[in-house]
């Protein structure tokens, strides 16, 4: 196979004569090209380095630096006073969220851990489905190449000039989660120039790169639709077998341990483990549509939370799912980013489709075509094993969850901000009270709040309910003294969210004693109590990070829906909101069915009396 020859760069031969040496001019080809692109983005890298190592300083002041080193290196001291080998010697530290909440987890990944994001909420740029794929794969490459160039434009505080730590970004792509029987890894390759592609219970590799270059959207678009015109069947077991990446996480590392670990299921394992992102081409139809757009948006949902729970790829950094009718969504595994990170690349993504690269008028993609291009490759397996048990496990678990779409038309953060309350506090308080008439009583609030302020950092919890906040709900429903109750509620959130954001929460620092204590064998039951309790309400903010894409004044149907996730606690309910423009919020619930006190009956509590 043609793939196999580009393998390797040189074949040699021992014969009497001597050794024949065979060159692979195509495959020397790729090295170099592959090298050029790699060195591009070291100089670039080198370049911001240099930049951001000196910002904001002056010429006089970089020569005080040099001094400073040179002297220091003559007088061979150490400025710091032993502070830098004490941080060094405690570094692991900061892996500790990163292994303890995530990858040590059993548990399947799908609705427990990875969320998801939507479309456009009123439009859809073209209804072709291979021409919406190929502008979708060409935009989050053109986003990759910025990651990799480190030509984004640093995420900041809203209304001011502080960055946010983008370490997160470096596992966007080319990144996989792969388990272990106590713990999975996450594994991030420098480079991919392919992606995964599902359909129809098929593997494909799709090159989105040819001679260095990337093709053109057309070109994708044209190779997409190849894969969904191929007629052949899956082989023997394909069909399902995504599902492994759905149940517990043990039996799928024995599984992959036993059967993927060489031959043709390693090498077809390795090209979706290594791929740049998964793609799913779907073939239903979603959206806001038909007689009953609300309940078509919950199955939407649904849809991208855990799909037919085998026809994702829930272990890559993120899946992409295009539909039928042309609508997309994504689906991210959680361990490596938080969703912010996702929904900025997501924000870029949607707005690069829809405003920069865009449609012909009979809407497909814009570009020229090579006609010569290769197919898309079908992945070989040979699956001698049964995904039945892993299966049942997702089945069971995508049956009973419960998921509610809704977007908030009533006013948005312009009027709230107009009563001088901040946005955030006034729907965490609006939930509070929601929560409360939903179940007669008050509970442990979770709000995840970024500490992006710090090097590496990733999440705080905000503790919303408060006794500030328990005082405006039973004030509200005697009506007495609301309005000094719900500003004094709206402050006291502001304030906590403050606090967990410049690193003065409290969760994270038990967390960490919680570990120490474990590995010193030390039983602590205050922190075994703590850090046990349910999290009934799970909430969290979808940010609107680039405004400046979309056009809302002039194209205001371009609206995101943001997007959401499972709930925590089995007895509970999972909330995800974007503020949109001046006018809308936009909210996403989730429940479990087996449990009577969240059940869809009771949900309009939720919606309605808030």
């Amino acid at each position: 196979m043609a793939e196999a020859h580009q393998a390797v760069a040189f074949q040699f031969t021992i014969t009497p004569e001597g050794i024949d040496l065979h060159l692979s001019y195509q495959a020397l080809s790729q090295i170099y090209l592959s090298g050029l692109r790699s060195w591009k983005k070291r100089i670039s890298r080198i370049k911001n380095r240099i930049i951001k190592g000196v910002y904001p300083a002056s010429p006089s002041s970089w020569l005080f630096v040099v001094i400073a080193i040179l002297a220091t290196m003559y007088m061979q001291s150490d400025p710091s006073m032993g502070l830098i080998a004490k941080i060094r010697e405690h570094l692991p530290l900061s892996d500790w969220w990163e292994e303890y909440v995530y990858l040590r987890s059993r548990s399947p990944i799908m609705v427990n851990s990875n969320y998801y994001g939507m479309d456009f909420l009123y439009v859809t740029p073209t209804s072709t489905q291979a021409a919406r794929a190929g502008n979708t794969i060409t935009a989050l490459f053109l986003y990759r190449r910025k990651v990799n160039r480190e030509e984004l434009n640093p995420s900041r505080i809203p209304g001011t000039v502080i960055p946010l730590c983008a370490a997160q970004c470096e596992r966007m792509f080319n990144t996989t989660r792969t388990p272990g029987e106590e713990t999975d890894v996450l594994q991030h390759w420098q480079d991919s120039e392919f992606v995964a592609v599902y359909h129809r219970g098929r593997y494909f590799r799709l090159w989105v790169y040819r001679a260095g270059r990337l093709l053109s959207p057309r070109e994708i678009q044209y190779q997409i639709q190849r894969i969904l015109d191929d007629p052949s069947p899956p082989s023997p077991g394909e069909d399902k077998l995504g599902a492994l990446t759905a149940g517990n996480r043990t039996p799928w590392a024995q599984m992959r341990k036993q059967f993927f670990s060489s031959g043709v299921n390693k090498r077809s394992l390795d090209c979706i483990e290594k791929a740049a992102f998964f793609v799913t081409l779907d073939d239903q139809e979603e959206g806001m549509m038909g007689e009953n757009p609300s309940v078509n948006l919950d199955r939407y949902a649904k849809s991208l939370l855990h799909g037919k729970c085998y026809d994702r790829w829930f272990d890559k950094s993120f899946s992409v799912v295009v539909y039928k009718n042309g609508k997309n969504g994504l689906n991210a595994e959680h361990s490596w980013a938080d969703a912010p990170i996702v929904a900025h690349l997501w924000e870029f993504t949607l707005a690069t489709d829809a405003f920069h690269l865009g449609y012909t008028a009979d809407g497909n993609c814009k570009g020229e075509i090579e006609h010569f291009l290769p197919p898309p490759q079908r992945l070989s397996w040979d699956i001698p094993l049964q995904v039945s048990e892993s299966l049942a496990v997702a089945q069971a678990l995508a049956d009973d969850v419960d998921c509610h779409v809704f977007p908030f038309r009533e006013f948005g953060k312009g009027r709230i901000k107009k009563m001088k309350l901040s946005p955030d506090s006034f729907v965490q308080l609006a939930l509070q009270l929601a929560y409360y008439r939903d179940r007669g009583t008050f509970c442990l609030t979770y709000e995840a709040s970024m500490t992006r302020l710090f090097r590496e950092g990733r999440t705080e919890t905000v503790r919303s309910s408060s006794n500030e906040s328990c005082a405006f709900v039973l004030a509200l429903e005697d009506r007495e003294h609301c309005h000094k109750l719900l500003r004094k509620a709206a402050e006291k959130h502001q304030n906590l969210y403050r606090l967990a954001m410049t690193g003065s929460g409290i969760d994270r620092h038990l967390f960490c004693l919680y570990v120490v204590s474990k590995y010193l064998g030390v039983e602590s039951p205050f922190l075994k109590e703590v850090l046990s309790e349910p999290w009934r309400l799970s909430t969290s903010q979808t940010p609107v990070q680039q405004m400046e894409l979309f056009d809302l004044v002039n194209h205001p149907e371009f609206i995101s829906l943001g997007g959401g996730f499972g709930p925590v606690a089995d007895d509970g309910y999972g909330v995800s909101y974007i503020i949109m423009g001046e006018e809308m919020i936009n909210f996403h619930v989730s429940c479990k069915h087996s449990c009577t006190e969240t059940v869809r009956a009771k949900q309009p509590n939720l919606t309605t009396q808030s």
